[in-house]
């Protein structure tokens, strides 16, 4: 984690009254929050510095509308035509674009309607292009409202119901901005792939993202004044879990509560893998004969499992499983599929292959996307679907200062 002073973090948040009543609910306060933005922001604004290719050899970056080139001490170096991409190369730990070699590169899009080209998509912003450890890293500058019109469309269905999509783009603007406080480096806030949060450019915006986004500006979900670690996943198989059971420290925010989410696509699933696929993904121990929970968190999702082989036994994780069997969630039974012919004959040998059922997609805790959406068909508020998933929190607004 780099020095506070180069993350250009969010301050530590304050709240210092209370704004907003909501009738019956008026517990769910609203509390203004001020963020200091050490960022080369405009008044009013936060900018995101989203990392969009990573340790590349190179990058082809432009823009829609006439884009001013600069290095990184400000100095004009072209003036590209709209629709004109460069590409950009790392070379001796630098930025080559055409003749120029230099420490950073910008690219800047004229007018307010002004897109830039990074990789294969379009962005809203500004780009910069900086040599990193592996080669060039370019960085999206991006205010950070409209990069959520882009991730709400990123990570769940434009067509679902409106408080859906506004708990959707609360928890992204929440989850960004703990992100940038937390985990932010020198180079970069976020990245855009679901290690973080899926952000694809303004491909995947739509009218419906961009209300959700506009009816909640600045709304963050806290907990006892800080904005919190505001997670979420596809769906929960019914039940989301504590925090604790599946990562490391408990936060009392990220509470098992029920997830409303049983009639989602991946609510239960099936998965058949073969003796020398679960053999790879559990080397050491020969032939894998059976694969027992040894500590299951009271949802369910399996936290370890003993694996026993012909040629020994072995302890992981359900996280290490999933992970090398690119199984959808962490809850989860395996059974063994006997070989058919040695059955026949009356001969027990190692299973040929491995039936393994489960349930929900993605880690369980926080939020669950498919939940908001039938909370919402339910007629609960994007307020009610926020509140349910991390409990004991308020909703809380900033002002960048």
């Amino acid at each position: 984690m780099s020095n506070q002073s180069e993350k250009c973090p969010v301050a530590q948040l304050q709240t210092l009254r209370q704004l907003l009543h909501f009738g019956k609910r008026s517990w769910w306060l609203t509390a203004l929050l001020w963020v200091a933005a050490i960022a080369p922001a405009l008044a009013g604004e936060l900018e995101m510095r989203v990392a969009i290719e990573q340790d590349v050899s190179q990058v082809q970056v432009g823009g829609s509308t006439p884009t001013t080139l600069r290095d990184g001490n400000g100095r004009v170096l072209a003036q590209l035509p709209a629709q004109t991409a460069v590409v950009a190369r790392a070379e001796n730990g630098q930025v080559a674009v055409s003749d120029w070699r230099t420490g950073a590169v910008w690219l800047e899009p004229s007018g307010e309607n002004g897109l830039v080209w990074i990789g294969g998509r379009w962005y809203r912003g500004r780009t910069l292009v900086v040599p990193t450890a592996g080669g060039l890293t370019a960085v999206n500058y991006v205010d950070l409202e409209e990069y959520l019109y882009s991730v709400v469309g990123s990570e769940v269905y434009p067509n679902w119901h409106p408080e859906a999509l506004k708990a959707q783009a609360v928890a992204a603007r929440t989850y960004a901005l703990y992100q940038r406080q937390t985990g932010a480096n020198a180079v970069f806030d976020v990245g855009d792939t679901v290690r973080w949060q899926v952000y694809n450019g303004v491909e995947e915006e739509a009218s419906s993202t961009i209300a959700a986004v506009q009816a909640t500006r600045g709304q963050v979900v806290t907990h006892q004044g800080r904005i919190i670690n505001a997670v979420f996943h596809a769906s929960a198989g019914g039940h989301t879990d504590n925090v604790e059971n599946v990562w490391t420290n408990p936060l009392p925010y990220l509470r098992a509560v029920p997830a409303f989410d049983e009639a989602a696509p991946n609510a239960q699933w099936t998965v058949n893998v073969t003796a020398d696929q679960l053999r790879a993904a559990i080397p050491g121990i020969g032939n894998i004969l059976s694969l027992t929970p040894e500590r299951v968190s009271p949802v369910g999702r399996v936290i370890t499992l003993r694996a026993t082989g012909d040629a020994g036994t072995k302890t992981i994780t359900g996280a290490q499983l999933r992970s090398a069997l690119n199984l959808r969630s962490t809850w989860f039974s395996v059974t063994p599929q006997p070989d058919a012919i040695a059955s026949t004959r009356g001969v027990a040998g190692a299973p040929t292959s491995f039936q393994i059922v489960g349930r929900g997609f993605g880690h369980g805790l926080g939020m669950s996307q498919w939940g908001a959406q039938f909370m919402a068909l339910q007629g609960r508020s994007y307020m009610d679907i926020l509140r349910h998933y991390y409990t004991g929190t308020i909703l809380s607004r900033i002002q960048v200062q």
